[in-house]
Formats: C-alpha cells, sequence, structure tokens
C-alpha cells in the first residue's frame, strides 16, 4: 500500500524528468546562459563588469593580494603528493627526452660534417 507522501514523490519524479528534455547527450538540455554561444556569453559578462566599474564596487588585485592569491593556490596544490610526483615525473621524461633528442641531433650533424656536407643523392 502506498502512502500519499509516496505517490506526491513519484507525480513530482515524472514531472521533473518531462521537463528535462534530452540534448541528444543523455543530460538535460541546456537552457538559458549556459544555451547562448560563447560570443554571447562574453558579451553579457563584460557589460556586468562595465557596470561594477562604473558603481566602483568592481574588485581589482593589487600586486601583493595577487601574490598572497597565487601562494595559497600553490599550497593547496602541493598538499597533494601524488599530484606533486606526478609532476616531477613528468618534468623529468621531459628534460630526458630532450637531452636524448640532444645528443641525437649532435650526431647527425657530427655525421653530416664528416661527410662534407655532400647528400647520397
Amino acid at each position: 500500500m502506498a502512502t500519499s507522501k509516496d505517490s506526491g514523490n513519484k507525480g513530482a519524479g515524472a514531472a521533473g524528468n518531462a521537463q528535462k528534455s534530452s540534448s541528444g547527450n543523455g543530460g538535460p538540455a541546456k537552457r538559458g546562459f549556459a544555451a547562448m554561444d560563447e560570443a554571447q556569453q562574453r558579451e553579457i559578462a563584460s557589460k556586468g563588469g562595465q557596470a561594477a566599474h562604473q558603481k566602483g564596487t568592481a574588485h581589482e588585485f593589487d600586486s601583493e593580494e595577487a601574490r598572497r592569491a597565487g601562494q595559497k593556490g600553490g599550497e593547496a596544490v602541493s598538499r597533494n603528493r601524488e599530484h606533486m610526483a606526478d609532476i616531477g615525473r613528468k618534468g623529468g621524461e621531459s628534460r630526458q627526452s630532450a637531452a636524448r633528442n640532444n645528443k641525437e641531433g649532435a650526431a647527425a650533424a657530427k655525421t653530416s660534417s664528416r661527410q662534407g656536407g655532400k647528400s647520397d643523392s
């Protein structure tokens, strides 16, 4: 036996699902600001920023405040040791790869200079 509370939820759920029409990608259709193209979004956002500056309520970072914000972000990222290890590993691999490419390039240059710059053709 279903209670009125349960049947009310079923009805609300069905109505909610009917409103969320699928846009073909399995998720709800974009509406409003999200449905606009990027140029329209930028234009509207720009107007908001201009209005805030005219009103005097816009916030602008000074160099010290920006430095502190960047420091906070760096501290937050560096707490994730696994992420930092991945960054270091990628940097090491990149450096090793660059050194290997430089050696190969130098060896090819030596071979070319020994041949007197002449080609095989």
